[in-house]
């Protein structure tokens, strides 16, 4: 039976709790068969009794293709309509899937679809000049075991009324997602549709959306914060502006044009609408006129950027902080004061523990340490039992970022437990040095890295994009970071220039792809 809820904004929405996506699914169609679901940047508008439909027929494709309740089935799309109603299509069969980053290649693609083996495998012809039909003939073109499908953009649909019974079941695995592959291979976190379901609730708890949102997704439905709006947009009824490849010059324009109210979805998405919004010049009200938070994560943000985007466009930046393997465990609140949204990553959203430990020890509020959460959007583990022992500890999932919570609950993430740089023995916390060299008005963005030194064991470089026509020296980083207080052993030894950071699709930066470049 479908429950509704009030929010605190007035507007009612579905109780989504231990319902599965395609119940989900079918109680919004019924709720609201006629509202619009989403449109793209091609002017195709769906509704969500359209979208349903859709789905259902996909489904009865892909069964006939041999997809049935449990069958693994790994997909490489961007963020299109075919791919919402890939991903509804399956999870009316109850397949397993696994989603795969489009910034993947064959290393990373083979090494995922023999672990999870995925019997099925739909990628796209071709998406921003990579060709994804060779890549797999080359990777999958004599391997029988492997059904491989290129969607052009047309999935295969079959008649529903052939489909199977349905059966729900919110917490059985029915995703794995795999981690961004920052450091080594990507892991296989398994995910169940109450998991990510938790994920929403967490971040519908800060957001407070509502029908009469609209949302941009920029970054591929692939990744876990792409598959959290498809959630919510269920539960909510909130409009999705679906992007198939974020463009930084023209973007921020279609979701103007577009009434786009919540523009998420990190760092440095937010950073370049701020930048668009200061090349149209003052007093501009073409840039996201409509706007009424600025919501994401996934990656630091200077201190400065949350009073920025007020200055800007009024709305205040909402952070939340968490994984893949355990997606929204802090969330910042539309009712939170400036000081916690510029600085901190909000609360632990309802529902979630979180605790600060360091050596073994349980530490109290304001002190540095691994922060480790307990909730119900963390996975159920890893596909590779043998990372679990590393990675759980009594319960607690050790998730391996440095930070510290105040007296009030409030989260500040202060580094990644190897994104310290020890030199001479003494640890160096990179995000320390990166939030005092953003306020120089010569730097634009900024990553700290720790490099092999035979004397000091690492050594601190700051690798900058300029700002403006004239690049900092290193005397005056210098000079800046002292006059900030920095202790001179914290101080970066190298300074080099970079035209643009590397990044994941959530717009982490990729420290990995730096340390090879300078070292």
């Amino acid at each position: 039976m479908v429950t509704m809820k009030m929010t605190p904004r007035g507007h009612e929405v579905l109780d989504t709790a231990g319902m599965a996506l395609w119940e989900l699914i079918e109680a919004r169609a019924e709720l609201t068969p006629d509202k619009q679901m989403a449109r793209d940047e091609a002017g195709r508008t769906m509704t969500f009794a359209e979208y349903r439909d859709w789905c259902e027929r996909v489904a009865a494709g892909f069964a006939n293709r041999g997809v049935s309740e449990g069958t693994r089935v790994s997909w490489i799309l961007p963020s299109t309509f075919e791919t919402l109603a890939l991903a509804g299509g399956l999870s009316r069969l109850g397949a397993v899937q696994v989603p795969i980053l489009p910034i993947y290649r064959h290393k990373e693609i083979s090494f995922i679809a023999e672990q999870s083996a995925s019997e099925h495998m739909v990628l796209p012809r071709d998406y921003r000049g990579f060709d994804f039909a060779e890549l797999a003939d080359e990777l999958f073109g004599e391997n029988d075991s492997m059904n491989v499908l290129i969607a052009d953009p047309d999935l295969p649909e079959g008649d529903p009324t052939n489909l199977p019974a349905y059966r729900p079941a919110a917490n059985d695995m029915r995703w794995l997602f795999y981690s961004s592959g920052t450091t080594a291979d990507p892991k296989g976190a398994k995910h169940t549709d109450a998991s990510i379901s938790a994920a929403n609730d967490g971040m519908q708890w800060g957001c407070q959306v509502g029908p009469d949102d609209r949302t941009a997704v920029v970054f591929p439905v692939t990744h876990v914060g792409g598959l959290v709006w498809v959630f919510n947009s269920m539960q909510t009824g909130v409009e999705l502006l679906m992007v198939t490849a974020f463009d930084p010059g023209g973007t921020a324009q279609w979701l103007s044009a577009q009434g786009c109210t919540c523009a998420g979805a990190g760092t440095f998405f937010f950073m370049t609408y701020l930048g668009a919004k200061r090349a149209a010049g003052e007093g501009d009200t073409t840039i996201l006129p409509d706007v009424r938070i600025f919501n994401g994560g996934g990656a630091p943000k200077p201190l400065t950027l949350h009073g920025d985007m007020v200055e800007a466009f009024g709305a205040p930046l909402l952070n939340g902080w968490g994984l893949t393997e355990a997606p929204i465990n802090t969330m910042a609140h539309v009712d939170d004061p400036d000081d916690k949204l510029a600085a901190t990553e909000g609360k632990a959203v309802p529902g979630t523990e979180l605790r600060v430990v360091m050596d073994g020890e349980v530490l109290p509020a304001g002190s540095e340490g691994e922060l480790q959460v307990k909730g119900a959007q963390v996975c159920m583990g890893y596909l590779d039992p043998a990372l679990d022992e590393e990675a759980f500890v009594d319960g607690w999932f050790r998730t391996g970022d440095l930070g510290v919570i105040d007296d009030e609950g409030y989260v500040t993430i202060t580094g990644r437990l190897k994104d310290v740089i020890i030199r001479k023995g003494e640890n160096i916390s990179a995000k320390e040095v990166e939030d005092l060299l953003h306020t120089h008005d010569k730097i634009a963005e900024v990553a700290v890295v720790g490099l092999p030194d035979e004397a000091n064991g690492e050594r601190a470089c700051a690798i900058v994009v300029t700002a403006g026509d004239e690049p900092i020296t290193f005397d005056e980083m210098t000079s800046h970071l002292w006059a900030a207080s920095l202790s001179k052993h914290k101080t970066p030894e190298q300074l080099e220039f970079i035209d643009m950071l590397p990044r994941n699709p959530t717009g982490k930066i990729l420290k990995k792809d730096l340390r090879a470049k300078f070292r």
